[in-house]
């Protein structure tokens, strides 16, 4: 996988929005929050569109703005404004060639998803499900925002990655594993399945997390990649926040449902990895070595 360089206060970055749209206000709170890291803001035209009600600007726009991000000489790092709708619709307009050819610091998660799968699997980079600004870092909390910059000043170098103080990791299934750390968003994961997109789960430590669902909506997409093998192929899996998505009764608590899935996989699986939709957040580096410690309940970053 190619990698760009961490960044620090003075570098520029860019603002786009290749899925859901926002309100002004929402927009301004976002710069100034980008802008409150030290960094310079080149805010993007898609920005402060508003296409069919829920995305922001034709497809076509939203991909020719990400050529123009990755293009540029000027620009260190890449921010995804919000997640939301409309990441997939732009899949097949993108020039990977280019983005391979112009790595840089990739941040999103949620819808975003569909492009870290991508730029990953398409472009051979490495990305950073992370914290976005309209979504989380308008407001975020001292542990979000400090993790964040610490992370991105080193994205790929060897660390483990720590829950907040309170928020204990969980070992559903023990064990070691290592593997490439890939996935994101459960619905997005699904939706590409039978596609150029499909995530080839091979050896890799596939994180999964969701927001908002209701268990059986869960359940089914879970089956859904068991059936395809995703779970069979990969080297262990890391659950991030389930963050709205209710167990079915208080017998049958979350971590019992996923234990019960993926204990005849035969691989460590670890639970309540605080990365997705929650706060605090950590920021996780797609695309790199990552191993899986389940007796220690731990999952680290290789260099």
């Amino acid at each position: 996988m190619k990698r760009k360089k961490g960044i620090v206060p003075g570098d520029k970055v860019g603002l786009t929005a290749p899925a859901g749209p926002v309100e002004a206000g929402y927009l301004r709170k976002s710069v100034e929050a980008l802008k409150g890291f030290g960094w310079e803001v080149e805010v993007g035209d898609t920005c402060f569109q508003e296409y069919r009600g829920y995305v922001a600007g034709p497809p076509e726009m939203r991909a020719e703005e990400l050529h123009k991000m990755f293009a540029s000489s000027e620009i260190s790092a890449i921010f995804c404004l919000r997640g939301g709708y409309g990441s997939p619709q732009i899949l097949s307009l993108l020039d990977y060639t280019l983005i391979k050819d112009n790595p840089k610091l990739f941040i999103g998660y949620s819808d975003i998803t569909a492009l870290h799968i991508a730029f990953q699997q398409k472009s051979g980079i490495s990305t950073i499900h992370g914290p976005m600004p309209a979504s989380d870092l308008i407001d975020a909390d001292e542990y979000t925002k400090y993790t964040l910059q610490s992370f991105l000043e080193s994205p790929f170098s060897a660390r483990i990655i720590d829950n907040p103080v309170g928020e204990p990791i969980e070992c559903l299934v023990p064990g070691k594993a290592r593997g490439i750390l890939t996935g994101g968003n459960l619905s997005l994961i699904a939706s590409l399945m039978g596609t150029p997109y499909e995530l080839d789960t091979k050896g890799k430590i596939l994180f999964l997390e969701e927001v908002n669902e209701e268990w059986y909506r869960v359940d089914r997409m879970l089956n859904q990649l068991a059936i395809a093998g995703k779970f069979a192929a990969a080297a262990g899996i890391v659950l991030g926040s389930w963050t709205g998505c209710s167990p079915p009764s208080n017998d049958w608590p979350l971590k019992n449902l996923f234990k019960e899935l993926f204990l005849p996989f035969n691989i460590p699986v670890l639970f309540n990895l605080r990365a997705g939709h929650c706060r605090p957040a950590v920021a996780l580096p797609f695309g790199t070595l990552a191993e899986i410690n389940g007796f220690q309940r731990s999952l680290r970053i290789c260099d």
